[in-house]
């Protein structure tokens, strides 16, 4: 009997239902967003260690740590009193107009006296004082000392592409697809618990799809999560209408900050009244929210109207358990000594809107778990990169074999335009992270403006992968990208060594984990590349399965299904 083929059936999403109409809109949504959510997830997978990476980042640094590793630890602070009294010497003569005066009275490792206040112009004024004359110390860096901004380009990158508010805007845009594209995910796949225990190797479109449902399945929690929470930090950037309705059109966030960060501020009265010494506000402070004091904000500093607000520190042990990252914090009125707020340690001062906000950034930005809860997150955000990366790479292995005809003419145009990106954004970018800290060693120390060549180093070495992976073909520029990133990534200790002298056994020997994770993990990515590399180029090409006349001819549609049929 002999076969018969029956006509090709089209379904546009319209006729296919609301399952077939979310896999279009899953699939498009996701491609065209995957290359930049791919680099979003791994720079915020790094951010998760940027002090770390900054640590390794600064080597003169951690080596003079590790060269008073055993000293002993320095002597609680008895002088506190002293300290508030030079600190507000240096204020009353230098800064006497500010509104606002903050002080850290209290000496731990990387904190010593410093005052800060706001510029009569805007922004954030700051000095480090000598806690035994009150002198203003200034930081001249040495030239043997290399500035970086270490770990926190990671940090920048993840929510503000190193662009500011239009990055911080892109970024939301970008994250609300994204939670467009995980909801029509789980609808489109009817047996997701069931596809998460399965996986096919070596089967090539379907490894990918079953790789790809794997690594979203057994994160979806946390995909939502840090997506949500995500939109959730920036809301009154994303939304501003509340605000603007509230506050005005004039400097709308300005008042909505100043009402949020300064519950309770009291208006000035034009009223003199002198500073009365603060230490036993403090010690009160500290009887009642049961914290040591960090930071002391004096707001309209001599006036009747004067509040002193005393912060608590927020010790490791106790951000193990609190989702809330906020201090204790007890206000007094001067003019009367009477206690006029407090706030206990993981509370809110602003009501339940308040500590929704915090616990919301606090969940986003792991503020809480100590490390085992960075790790979770490291690697939950590792299977959120590889998710988006195995999505992006599925889109062309599906189409490598059977093309979609979705654009006529110009199908293997555009197949090859998002070929070029897969490489450059999933391979590439991976080679500029990895650039990034190679550039920390071989910019020179002395040079200016040093921190922004690194930078620059980074997007440099981005837009040379990009424009290999346009030159090249598909499989020669993943294998030498993949190639060049395993070489990076694990000759990063040998330049190391050869760079400052430090190595991975000294690392560990001295305790140093945060410099023997960074050589490490850089390791182990670099397998990992290797391996990658050799499995591409261990890879057959199978034939397309249309001609390029027949695409011409197809329809632009953007779902297809196969009814061929046997009689």
């Amino acid at each position: 009997m002999n076969a018969v083929k029956v006509d090709k059936v089209v379904k546009t999403p319209q006729q296919g239902g609301l399952r077939q109409a979310m896999a279009w809109l899953h699939t498009w949504s996701g491609l065209w967003i995957s290359w930049l959510l791919f680099a979003i997830f791994l720079t915020g997978t790094l951010a998760v260690f940027d002090d770390p990476i900054g640590h390794w980042m600064t080597p003169e640094h951690a080596l003079e740590e590790a060269a008073h590793a055993n000293d002993p630890p320095l002597p609680k602070v008895t002088d506190r009193a002293h300290r508030l009294e030079l600190a507000l010497d240096f204020m009353a003569k230098e800064h006497p107009q500010a509104d606002m005066w903050e002080i850290w009275p209290v000496q731990r490792p990387g904190h010593g006296l410093s005052a800060y206040w706001f510029q009569p112009s805007g922004g954030y004024g700051s000095a480090d004082l000598d806690p035994l004359t009150g002198a203003v110390i200034e930081h001249a860096r040495e030239v043997t000392e290399r500035e970086t901004i270490g770990g926190h380009h990671f940090v920048d990158f993840h929510y503000e592409l190193h662009t500011g508010r239009i990055g911080v805007w892109i970024v939301g845009i970008t994250t609300m697809i994204m939670l467009v594209a995980l909801v029509s995910g789980v609808i489109t796949h009817k047996r997701i618990f069931k596809d998460f225990f399965t996986f096919r190797p070596a089967k090539g479109q379907r490894s990918w799809l079953d790789a790809h449902n794997a690594v979203a399945v057994l994160t979806l929690p946390f995909q939502f999560m840090i997506a949500y929470t995500g939109l959730a930090f920036f809301s009154d950037d994303y939304v501003p209408a509340p605000v603007v309705a509230q506050y005005g059109m004039e400097n709308p966030k300005r008042a909505f900050l100043a009402d949020w960060n300064d519950a309770g501020k009291p208006a000035r009265s034009g009223q003199p009244l002198a500073i009365p010494a603060l230490e036993s506000f403090a010690q009160r402070a500290e009887q009642a929210i049961g914290q040591e004091i960090r930071a002391v904000v004096l707001d309209n500093p001599n006036d009747a109207s004067m509040r002193v607000c005393m912060y608590g520190w927020n010790e490791d042990t106790e951000l193990l358990t609190r989702l809330s990252a906020n201090s204790g914090r007890a206000c007094y009125a001067l003019a009367t000594g009477e206690q006029v707020a407090l706030r206990l340690p993981g509370e809110s001062d602003t009501g339940g809107a308040g500590l929704t906000r915090s616990v919301m950034s606090n969940l986003h930005m792991v503020g809480f778990g100590g490390t085992p809860m960075r790790w979770l997150y490291f690697f939950c955000g590792l299977a959120g990169t590889a998710m988006m990366g195995t999505g992006a790479i599925m889109f062309m292995v599906k189409r490598r074999q059977k093309s979609g005809g979705e654009f006529g003419a110009y199908t293997q145009r555009v197949y090859r335009v998002i070929a070029c990106l897969n490489v450059a954004a999933i391979a590439g970018l991976s080679i500029a992270c990895v650039g990034f800290l190679w550039a920390n060693r071989l910019i020179p120390v002395g040079l200016e403006h040093r921190a922004g060549w690194e930078v620059r180093a980074f997007f440099g070495v981005w837009f040379l992968m990009l424009v290999h992976a346009c030159l090249r073909a598909e499989k020669r520029a993943w294998i030498e990208q993949l190639g060049l990133l395993a070489a990076l990534c694990l000759l990063l200790p040998a330049l190391n060594l050869l760079s400052t002298g430090d190595n991975l056994v000294a690392q560990v020997a001295r305790g140093d984990w945060e410099s023997a994770g960074v050589e490490l993990c850089s390791m182990a990515f670099g397998l990992l590349a290797a391996w990658g590399a050799w499995k591409v180029h261990k890879r057959k090409e199978k034939p397309l399965k249309k001609t390029a006349a027949r695409e011409n001819a197809a329809p632009a549609a953007s779902l297809q299904v196969n009814t061929e049929g046997q009689s």
